[in-house]
């Protein structure tokens, strides 16, 4: 008898979901903090058709599930953002495009690429983004998760837009970058508190990376050249269209905030690869990074790629680039594996004393059992354990807004907020843990009517944002 390998990505929870459902209030265990006000809102791939060849996890169409919180009260929508390519394929009856592990399809009449808009959100000036590194961002309606469109900041955007733009929480502005596989190969641009795009300034790179994210600190931005690298010429020869260079060193460019190429300088390490940096910020003559490091990368390789099964595990590292003497320093914080670094984003690009990761299981899949916060200051951590098996994604750091008397204060005065998953009974429950007591059990557990599969990227937005 012949049987057919299954894709773990159309797996269990990592397979999608297809109804869209709205509840009304949600069993609690525990109890929600009653001045927690606002919408927990993920993202993630969760494909709307059968997928055509290879199907790798970044593939999938970008579904939204959010928890609206309110006076002690959860309720619960889940929606796809409705793209471009989502209403084609939705009147088609099938998936049309392939996926980022089949080759390009330039005779497809309706592009080659679909933007799936599934991997991060943003709230900005007014505006709740949904985020794909390849294109624009998505208009989302709060707290209905509808889809209003495309958001081009009235034409004005002309490069690709990253999943992970950088809000200061001084000024208001928003620095973004796109790549691309032509030049000019990396595009920098900012946009003030009001929401108006000022400039977008092209940045010399000497071949195309994929550059997932970048760190900002008060008054410098920070971009990571590093050695995942894209080639035409590589792939006209039956090889990887894309592919990491052990040989490669990887660069780190420092600019201030509204320089441009003429004034950024490149600091050289050893080659790795970092998809998702925790801060970044600025000590003495230093530029200090915190990033969850990886020696090499073959995460977006073939299934029958060879490669370093070692190099694909993130640890917290911190590098020291010092801008007198033009020397770098790096070094390890944690031998835990972990990922999806989160910080109280009140502080982004400030010397924080916390921050917080998803610890990861030693699995070939990007499975998460807990959550580690961690003292930067004096190097120790805790961490929240979900329990036996019980898996959960990225932990949204939520602010205490109230201000009653002979409450505790801090930078960790705040609730850690993700989703997560019981292999056992199925099903999924939206948890809120202390961040100041993050050993102890949840302080609520609100349960899910249907899964919630894995995914990438949450935001919570404050109720009177999308109320006001």
């Amino acid at each position: 008898m012949v049987t057919t390998a299954v894709n773990p990505y159309l797996d269990g929870n990592f397979a999608p979901v297809h109804k869209e459902i709205i509840t009304d209030t949600l069993k609690v265990i525990g109890e929600l903090p009653p001045d927690l006000s606002g919408m927990f809102v993920r993202n993630g791939p969760n494909p709307q058709w059968t997928p055509i060849g290879q199907y790798h996890w970044f593939d999938g169409d970008g579904m939204l599930h959010g928890v609206r919180i309110s006076n002690g009260k959860a309720t619960y929508r889940n929606r796809y953002v409705r793209t471009r390519g989502w209403k084609i394929e939705h009147e088609a009856g099938k998936a049309i495009w392939t996926g980022l592990l089949e080759p390009p399809q330039r005779d497809n009449p309706y592009g080659s690429y679909k933007n799936t808009a599934n991997t991060a959100l943003v709230w900005h000036a007014g505006q709740f983004l949904a985020l794909w590194e390849g294109g624009a961002p998505h208009a989302i309606k709060l707290p209905e998760l509808e889809t209003i469109g495309e958001y081009t900041y009235n034409g004005k955007l002309i490069s690709p837009f990253t999943a992970h733009p950088k809000v200061d929480p001084v000024t208001g502005e928003m620095m973004f970058f796109g790549y691309s596989f032509s030049p000019p190969y990396l595009q920098y641009g900012v946009v003030s508190a009001s929401g108006e795009l000022l400039h977008t300034v092209p940045i010399d790179l000497p071949i195309p990376v994929m550059m997932h994210d970048f760190a900002i600190t008060e008054n410098y931005t920070i971009f990571m050249d590093l050695p995942l690298t894209f080639s035409t010429e590589r792939m006209q020869r039956g090889e990887p269209l894309m592919m990491f260079e052990r040989d490669r060193p990887s660069r780190f460019g420092i600019l201030p905030r509204h320089g441009d190429n003429s004034n950024i300088r490149w600091f050289e390490s050893p080659a790795c690869y970092i998809f998702h940096t925790l801060n970044a910020y600025e000590e003495k003559d230093e530029v200090v990074l915190i990033a969850c490091r990886m020696n090499s990368t073959t995460v977006l390789a073939s299934e029958d790629s060879q490669g370093d099964p070692q190099g694909n595990i993130p640890h917290l590292h911190r590098w020291h680039f010092n801008l007198s003497s033009g020397t770098v320093r790096e070094e390890m914080l944690d031998d835990i594996p972990s990922e999806f670094p989160r910080v109280n984003e009140n502080l982004l690009g400030r010397k924080t004393e916390y921050g917080y990761t998803g610890k990861m299981v030693k699995s070939s899949m990007p499975l998460f059992d807990g959550i580690v916060k961690y003292n930067l200051h004096n190097g120790t951590s805790q961490t929240h354990e979900f329990g036996q098996g019980r898996y959960g994604g990225e932990a949204v750091f939520v602010p205490r807004v109230s201000s009653s008397q002979g409450e505790t204060k801090g930078e960790d005065n705040g609730w850690l907020i993700t989703f997560v998953y019981d292999n056992a009974s199925e099903s999924s429950e939206l948890v809120v843990v202390d961040a100041q007591d993050v050993t102890s059990q949840p302080v609520a557990r609100v349960l899910i009517p249907q899964r919630v599969p894995y995914g990438f990227h949450g935001a919570w937005v404050s109720e009177e944002y999308y109320n006001g």
